[in-house]
């Protein structure tokens, strides 16, 4: 298999996400083929939920398809670090690989703050590569909260 980048599906979940006025975050999964499984951006406004965050939304989606709450050898990419929520729930649902573009420095839940996986308590740490297209994911993120400001 040929290693290729989701990143920029990711990005476009993100870009749809500030259309709705959402936080542009923007997630997509993978199963072990590299075949995208599920895709989301954030929804918490539009769907009044806190936890309605892309990587959830593409978790659930991807355990619904595969039937179970476990997604051993998925990748699941994202424009921004996760939050501790959805680093718990990476870790739940055995996700492989992380790869993630903006750092997250105030809410981030894997190199900042709560650092889950590094905790003990952790059942599964996955494999983790930040900085994909960290400049882009960067620019909607500051484009979005400048043009609220």
């Amino acid at each position: 298999m040929t290693f290729r980048s989701h990143m920029p599906q990711a990005l476009l979940q993100a870009r749809e996400a500030a259309l709705r006025g959402e936080v542009p975050v923007g997630a997509v999964l993978c199963d072990p083929s590299g075949r995208v499984v599920a895709a989301a951006g954030n929804r918490t406004r539009e769907l009044s939920d806190p936890t309605a965050h892309a990587e959830i939304l593409a978790i659930r989606e991807a355990c619904a398809r595969a039937g179970s709450e476990r997604l051993p050898g998925h990748t699941l990419w994202v424009t921004l670090e996760p939050c501790p929520m959805c680093a718990a729930a990476i870790s739940a649902a055995r996700i492989s690989t992380l790869y993630y573009g903006a750092s997250d420095p105030r809410m981030g839940g894997v190199a900042h703050g709560a650092r889950v996986f590094d905790h003990p308590q952790c059942h599964h740490r996955p494999q983790v590569y930040d900085g994909i297209a960290s400049a882009e994911s960067q620019a909607l993120l500051r484009g979005f909260f400048g043009a609220r400001r």
